[in-house]
């Protein structure tokens, strides 16, 4: 079997979600958000996180969330229009209503229509379906947390020493929608400083991701096919490098149903370290 790193000059990752693995911080920023709400909306917002996180709602990974109309929404992750829906209770909204609604493809923000691409965005979803007006004062709580030392981030074993070695030979490139400050902090915490030869930051993906992976590719002269996206949110990190024609290895923890996708799928970073060390 081919190395999936052979054929390629730039390699670009993710951060969250795909050089760490760790969930807790989700049930804390859940904990932040329950905050936010009136406390007669606690036990029902609690209630419906909970089966979000057990697989057993119709908000799941994969998915948007149109804030404005309460429906969940299922795309087609190449053209971005929809070919499903739902209501919050799980309702299934026909085809008429569809094509009325959403005629054209889905232009998401991190307001009024949400890519529910990773765990970070259940409890942001839920919170916002009861009404919660203010989502990022919780989630700002939540990275402070993260930076104490009542948190700790589990470090993949092998990971600092297999991305030194891809980084003797490929341009490696860390692009993610955290802040910087943030970035440095966890990067810290994973002993992984001093590594990517270049950090993009606040990167507002998926909506700009195109345009933040054609820069690179322009900057360090690389072709497409010759560029690689690794990560775990199919939406921010995948169907853009698609559609620009980079390869792809997406992290697929949550085994999540993306038929038309034909490349690479691992369950952890872990699974490419043999490529990494190999070349």
């Amino acid at each position: 079997m081919e190395n999936v790193f052979a054929p390629i000059d730039l390699v670009i990752f993710d951060l969250d979600g795909t050089l760490y693995e760790d969930t807790d911080h989700f049930d804390y920023y859940a904990e932040q958000l329950l905050k936010e709400l009136p406390e007669d909306k606690h036990a029902d917002f609690l209630a419906e996180y909970k089966k979000m996180v057990a697989g057993d709602h119709t908000v799941s990974i994969g998915k948007v969330y149109d804030v404005v109309r309460d429906y969940i929404l299922q795309l087609d992750s190449a053209s971005l229009t929809v070919n499903k829906a739902w209501t919050w209770e799980g309702e299934e909204v026909g085809a008429e209503e569809i094509n009325r609604l959403y005629p054209h493809p889905i232009a998401m923000d991190f307001d009024t229509m949400i890519a529910i691409g990773d765990g970070w965005w259940l409890p942001n979803v839920c919170a916002k379906h009861f009404g919660a007006a203010n989502t990022q004062s919780a989630y700002g709580k939540t990275k402070d947390f993260m930076a104490t030392e009542a948190f700790t981030l589990t470090k993949i074993p092998g990971l600092r020493e297999a991305l030194y070695h891809l980084k003797s030979k490929k341009d490696i490139i860390l692009v993610t929608n955290s802040e910087k400050d943030d970035v440095g902090r966890l990067l810290h915490q994973l002993d992984l400083e001093n590594i990517f030869d270049e950090i993009v930051t606040e990167a507002r993906k998926p909506q700009h991701t195109k345009t933040h992976f054609s820069n690179l590719l322009e900057k360090y002269d690389c072709k497409p096919e010759k560029a690689i996206s690794i990560g775990d949110n199919f939406i921010n990190e995948i169907a853009p490098a698609i559609a620009l024609g980079m390869r792809t290895v997406f992290i697929d923890l949550y085994e999540m149903n993306y038929p038309e996708y034909q490349g690479k799928k691992v369950k952890s970073i872990s699974n490419l370290i043999q490529d990494m060390v190999a070349l």
